[in-house]
């Protein structure tokens, strides 16, 4: 993670490590993900990604491979919460015959996480909202459970207004300023004046106060650069050139259908692969190879010829 927000920062900076000739310069800067709002905007300790999401397999008795970043809205944690508690209920003798560590403090070490991202011309105790698209968003049960857990206010794009350069709440005794917006909106939606006007989910002028310094956004807009599948492989090379260190996991290095060599065997051992859209997360333009009948993966497969540099591929 050192390394994923220190390429963050880079990309939007000075971009040392495009310029070393470690990753294709057009991977990064015309990534769908990238958000040019963002060059130059120094993040507080360059901290992109304050909340990350790695999704990491078991392949042998102490070996661990991570399978793919999530640094964009990483999702799932109070499930994870959630299940422990059912388990100390259900099968108390595991806990008590194995050293089990606790996850009860995750939401207390979060909150810690996101005040020390507040800016430098923050208040003494600073104001951490949770922002959510609303109820019928799939996700809504654990942003209300995590801003429960935390005691910070649970608000959605109206209950937000921008004057005077700083983000305010609306509350019953008047507006309120805040310091960190933990969001859970994607960049697309989160402010109609920089983005997508269409957007009700957001709040109108965010981004300007954001630039300004006024207000720290959990996690940075853009930070869906570095959760890119194809830039995925280059992470190992990230970890030598910014850490000068080794990397302790290993990767699967997937398929680049981009590749013509890979593209072919792709398309030859689709029924037997998981392909990934390279810009997707949450799941979203995943195709599980084996799971699918003959029917229904050649519509996939049309998709993956019609632009095979969207895909990547790895084996289930």
């Amino acid at each position: 993670m050192r390394a994923l927000n220190a390429f963050l920062a880079d990309t939007h900076g000075p971009r040392d490590f495009i310029r070393a000739g470690h990753i294709p310069a057009e991977l990064v800067l015309r990534n769908p993900e990238f958000v040019a709002d963002m060059i130059r905007l120094a993040e507080p300790g360059n901290a992109y990604t304050h909340i990350a999401g790695i999704d990491i397999v078991r392949t042998g008795p102490s070996n661990f491979v991570v399978l793919e970043d999530n640094c964009r809205t990483p999702s799932g944690v109070a499930y994870m919460l959630e299940n422990r508690d059912v388990m100390k209920r259900l099968f108390p003798e595991l806990f008590s015959t194995h050293r089990v560590r606790p996850v009860a403090h995750y939401p207390e070490e979060l909150l810690q996480t996101l005040r020390s991202a507040a800016p430098r011309k923050t208040q003494d105790d600073p104001v951490v909202v949770l922002l959510t698209p609303g109820q019928f968003n799939s996700a809504n049960y654990e942003h209300s459970f995590l801003a429960d857990e935390m005691g910070i206010e649970l608000v959605e794009g109206p209950d937000l207004i921008v004057d005077d350069g700083f983000v305010h709440m609306r509350t019953t005794r008047g507006l309120r300023r805040v310091d960190v917006v933990y969001r859970r909106v994607d960049d697309s939606f989160l402010d109609p004046l920089a983005f997508r006007a269409d957007s009700m989910s957001g709040v109108p002028g965010l981004m300007a106060a954001y630039r300004a310094g006024n207000v720290t956004i959990a996690n940075a807009v853009g930070t869906g650069t570095a959760d890119d599948k194809a830039i995925y492989c280059y992470v190992p090379q990230m970890i030598r050139f910014v850490l000068g260190e080794e990397p302790l996991l290993e990767k699967f290095p997937p398929w680049q259908c981009g590749n013509q060599d890979d593209y072919g065997y792709v398309l030859e051992h689709l029924p037997e692969l998981v392909v990934k859209d390279v810009n997707g997360s949450g799941g979203h333009g995943m195709l599980v190879g084996p799971h699918l009948s003959r029917e229904t993966i050649a519509e996939p497969r049309q998709k993956i010829v019609a632009s095979p540099a969207r895909y990547s591929a790895q084996p289930p």
